[in-house]
C-alpha cells in the first residue's frame, strides 16, 4: 500500500482571498515504511509574501521570485502523488490551497475521499489535545528540534513519524533508504508462512514439553490435545 505524507507552506490562510502556495514537501510510504523517495519544491506565488507568513516559514518574496510557478511543477507533483492515499495534518487547509492552484490551471481537484487527516486521527485518540504537530511530536517523543520554522519537507518527515504512532506505533525506524529495499523486505517476508524471512526458534523448552505431554496422557485416549501433539 502506497501512501504520500504531504505538507505545504503558503502566503496566508485562505486561497479565496488571493493567497498562494510557496512550498510543497512530500515523502513516500510503502506499507507504512518510508522508502526514501520524496518530492520537494519551492513555488513563486506571483505575489508578495506578507511578513506574518515569512515569520512562520522563513520564505521571503526575494527568495521565491526566481522559483517556478505552480503550473510549471504541477505535472511532476501530480505524477509523484499518483492515485495514492494522501496523509495530511489539518487536510482542509493544504487541500484547499492545492485545489485552488489546480483550478487555476484547469486540472481536476484532489478528492477528499483519498485523504487521511492526521488531525482528525489525533482528536479521536487524544480528545483533550493539544494536537498540533509540535504537540504530537512531544507526546510521542519524536525529535523536532530542527523545526525552528515550518518547512514542508521536514514537516512531512515529522508527520510520517506521528502518523505511524497514531496508527499503532512505529515498528521500524523511519530510516529505510530506498524503495527497492522496502519491496525486497516485502518479498523476503513472504517466504515463510509466519511472514518472517526465517522461522523463529520455539519458545517452549524440552522440559516444558515433556511435562505437557505427561499431563495430556492423563486425560485419556480420546483427549483432543493428543491430536495437537501428533
Amino acid at each position: 500500500m502506497r501512501e504520500i505524507v504531504l505538507d505545504t507552506e503558503t502566503t496566508g490562510l485562505d486561497p479565496l482571498t488571493g493567497h498562494r502556495l510557496v512550498e510543497i514537501g512530500a515523502i513516500e510510504l510503502f506499507n507504512h515504511l518510508p522508502t526514501g523517495e520524496s518530492y520537494h519544491t519551492y513555488i513563486n506565488p506571483n505575489r508578495d509574501v506578507p511578513r506574518e507568513a515569512e515569520a512562520v516559514h522563513g520564505l521571503s518574496s526575494e527568495f521565491l521570485k526566481d522559483k517556478p510557478r505552480f503550473e510549471k511543477i504541477a505535472d511532476e507533483f501530480l505524477a509523484f502523488i499518483g492515485d495514492s492515499t494522501l496523509v495530511i495534518h489539518n487536510a482542509s487547509f493544504d487541500v484547499g490551497f492545492l485545489n485552488a492552484e489546480l483550478g487555476f490551471i484547469k486540472k481536476p481537484p484532489i478528492l477528499y475521499e483519498r485523504i487521511i487527516d492526521t488531525l482528525m486521527l489525533a482528536k479521536k485518540r487524544h480528545p483533550m489535545g493539544p494536537n498540533s504537530l509540535d504537540a504530537l511530536c512531544k507526546r510521542y517523543g519524536i525529535d523536532n528540534s530542527k523545526r525552528t520554522k515550518h518547512g514542508a519537507l521536514l514537516d512531512s518527515e515529522l508527520l510520517a513519524s506521528v502518523y505511524l504512532e497514531l496508527t499503532g506505533g512505529r515498528q521500524i525506524a523511519l530510516t529505510l533508504p530506498k524503495s527497492d529495499n522496502v519491496r525486497k523486505l516485502q518479498v523476503n517476508s513472504a517466504r515463510t508462512q509466519s511472514g518472517r524471512s526465517r522461522e523463529m526458534p520455539p519458545r517452549i523448552t524440552p522440559q516444558e514439553r515433556e511435562a505437557h505431554e505427561k499431563m495430556v496422557s492423563s486425560l485419556g485416549a480420546a483427549a483432543l490435545w493428543k491430536a495437537k501433539l501428533n
